[in-house]
């Protein structure tokens, strides 16, 4: 196991008192740089949420890296079967209001009782790392959905939580972004992943290109045929972007714009990797700074335009992610606390647009030291 895993989260007993926050009870630098190594688009989009949002989904992704990393990065000698029961004693005894002495756990605890996470969610999330170590396989859609509704639908319907937001259907659609990510992430990574033994295109996808799955994933290439089968993934992404906006309007206004910046971020991986010819086995596609913080400036107007995709909203749920929502409508569920007051949208956006400025200007600055020096 790598240092930067589990190992490196060991600290002095104790419970976390409250919430976590910036300067909280766990070592949130840590945890924001887990984040920041492991999904700058998500990272950059945190940036925009509500510091009392923030924190808690950092914790959560801390988490979240942690395990996955335990499973991926153990030792050769140790059995998967032993991280996950290790990973499965970690949760119990978060759930049990006795969280070890590990920062990730330490923080998600504070999160899970202030936020009531009901424990199922996380349940899942282990169980998508566990089919990965298990080099599960996907013959159809619907069953790659069911492992995208476990490692990414989860994220979403805890996110939801953490900006206290239950309703079935806000749940839905923030299951299904979460969804959509993990499908274009796959879509992006087909050669990495072939490379590392792992396929997660639908199977029964690739046969009807005339494409063999194992004899592929023994002598993984790019060819026409295989550019279909990622198409139709990347569309399959989209559709489930499309449902997303509707989710995004029943956030709080003041979370809408990070949410905004992230699928719009997501989905345009999926235009790269059709600028790309769709050739994500001989290169991984990425999306340029500028692009980027285009679309996080585009996404602002996220809080005041958005409400009005609520009129046409769908009523059905991806069938994968129902037991999602079931456990947390389900779950016994205390009063909600009054959060902190919190600097409004306008407050941040103006702090958004002075940055910018300042950046032009130091920009200028260099530019014309330039010029006067040469």
């Amino acid at each position: 196991m790598r240092p930067n895993s589990t190992t490196a989260f060991v600290n002095n007993a104790g419970a976390p008192q409250g919430l976590p926050t910036p300067d909280g009870p766990y070592d949130a630098v840590t945890c924001r740089q887990l984040m920041q190594a492991g999904s700058k688009t998500f990272f950059a989009a945190s940036l925009l949420l509500p510091s009392a949002v923030r924190a808690p989904a950092t914790a959560l992704y801390a988490f979240c890296r942690v395990a996955d990393d335990a499973i991926d990065l153990r030792d050769a000698s140790e059995p998967v079967d032993a991280v996950l029961g290790q990973l499965q004693h970690r949760l119990n005894r978060i759930y049990a209001g006795a969280a070890l002495p590990f920062e990730a756990d330490e923080a998600l605890a504070a999160a899970v009782d202030h936020f009531d996470i009901p424990q199922p969610l996380l349940d899942a999330l282990l169980e998508g790392f566990a089919w990965d170590a298990q080099g599960r396989q996907y013959e159809s859609l619907d069953e790659l959905h069911a492992y995208t509704a476990r490692v990414a639908g989860t994220v979403g319907a805890m996110m939801a939580l953490i900006m206290r937001t239950r309703t079935a259907s806000a749940l839905a659609r923030a299951c299904e972004l979460g969804a959509a990510m993990q499908l274009t992430n796959i879509a992006r990574d087909v050669g990495e992943d072939a490379r590392n033994g792992r396929l997660y295109l639908p199977r029964a996808w690739m046969r009807e290109a005339g494409i063999d799955p194992d004899a592929w994933l023994a002598q993984p290439v790019f060819n026409e045929a295989l550019g279909s089968v990622i198409a139709r993934l990347l569309a399959a992404a989209d559709a489930l972007y499309k449902r997303a906006e509707h989710g995004i309007a029943e956030l709080p206004r003041n979370c809408r714009p990070a949410i905004r910046a992230a699928r719009l971020v997501y989905a345009e991986i999926g235009r790269a990797v059709e600028r790309d010819g769709l050739d994500s086995v001989g290169r991984r596609a990425m999306v340029t700074h500028q692009r980027k913080l285009a679309l996080v400036t585009q996404s602002l107007g996220a809080a005041l335009v958005l409400p009005v995709c609520l009129r046409d909203a769908p009523t059905d749920v991806l069938p994968a992610v129902q037991f999602l929502i079931d456990a947390v409508i389900n779950a016994e569920h205390r009063v909600e606390r009054a959060p902190a007051q919190q600097p409004t949208f306008y407050d941040r956006t103006l702090r958004i647009i002075d940055l910018f400025e300042r950046v032009a200007e130091r920009n200028r600055d260099r530019a014309l030291g330039r010029l006067s020096s040469g």
